[in-house]
């Protein structure tokens, strides 16, 4: 579906990624580990068409899929209350659910008695799952999610790896920036690992507790 070709990207004299070379097949899920500052995020949001390469060329199979992005940024608007946010990416996306469909989604993350609060006032794990339920509206054929878990109290985490493993039966393509890699890495079929700019594969499983010197995600309830 993804074939990222030769990519490189260059802040001033600090090179962040240096011919990269890799696809991503329907129906997959790809963890990308690597220290802070390795990348990741940078890698993503290009994929994400949120920021330019240097050099190299991101090329899709076919025509491009629709895309989902879930990142630092919640892409949220704190005047409007939670099913007001998700009726404006609604509209946005040019989709038609209906307003059943979108209180369906703010239930099933769990905001269903906040859906007439403004998202202004959500601490950052509500936040999150809001944005969850925006990225589920768009049934997306790539999933780019960035320390996804960030935030989510645990039974947000299960739903959240559940919908992974829902996206992956669907044909979806994941991408997933972790740190908690002992948590997410059975989730992947395998493991990316970005270093010095470069791009290198794993195993889905190994290297799992190879990243103690970076926080995992933090738990928070509403």
């Amino acid at each position: 579906m993804l074939h990222l070709e030769h990519l490189a990207k260059v802040y001033g004299d600090r090179v962040v990624l240096r011919d990269v070379n890799v696809s991503f097949a329907a129906g997959s899920v790809s963890l990308l580990a690597g220290n802070n500052g390795a990348g990741k995020s940078t890698l993503l949001r290009i994929v994400a068409g949120l920021a330019r390469p240097t050099s190299g060329t991101v090329r899709f199979t076919g025509t491009a899929p629709v895309t989902a992005y879930l990142g630092h940024a919640t892409f949220l608007y704190p005047g409007l209350s939670a099913l007001e946010n998700l009726a404006f990416w609604n509209g946005v996306h040019g989709l038609q659910r209906s307003r059943q469909e979108l209180l369906a989604l703010l239930e099933h993350v769990g905001l269903a008695a906040h859906a007439h609060e403004r998202a202004g006032i959500f601490s950052r794990g509500m936040a999150q799952r809001l944005n969850l339920a925006r990225v589920l509206m768009l049934r997306a054929d790539l999933l780019l999610l960035d320390e996804p878990g960030t935030g989510l109290d645990a039974a947000s985490l299960a739903l959240l790896r559940q919908e992974i493993g829902n996206a992956r039966q669907r044909g979806a393509a994941v991408i997933i920036v972790s740190h908690d890699l002992q948590g997410d890495a059975p989730l992947a079929d395998r493991v990316l690992r970005l270093h010095k700019g470069r791009l290198a594969e794993e195993g889905p499983t190994s290297g799992t507790t190879a990243a103690a010197d970076v926080p995992a995600p933090m738990e928070a309830g509403c």
